[in-house]
């Protein structure tokens, strides 16, 4: 597998992700429930982290190659 192909595996994976923060956004705002809400509220948390690093590692795997480009520090040795 390429990195450009990897590029698009975590595109995909961070618009999955995306789409169920949606949902998830959506039922918390139906939710009477207190606990349930805090449940709710904790896994877009979670979630929302792993988007951004899914983002994240999309730009680098399709830039990584590319000349003058600054990678993130937090994925480098």
């Amino acid at each position: 597998m390429t990195l450009a192909e990897l590029s698009l595996e975590y595109r995909a994976h961070a618009h999955a992700l995306d789409l169920r923060i949606c949902q998830l956004e959506y039922w918390m705002e139906q939710s009477d429930d207190p606990d349930r809400r805090c449940q709710l509220q904790n896994r877009i948390r979670m979630l929302s982290a792993m988007l951004r690093e899914a983002r994240e590692l999309a730009v680098l795997t399709e830039r990584y190659y590319d000349r003058g480009y600054r990678r993130n520090a937090k994925y480098t040795i």
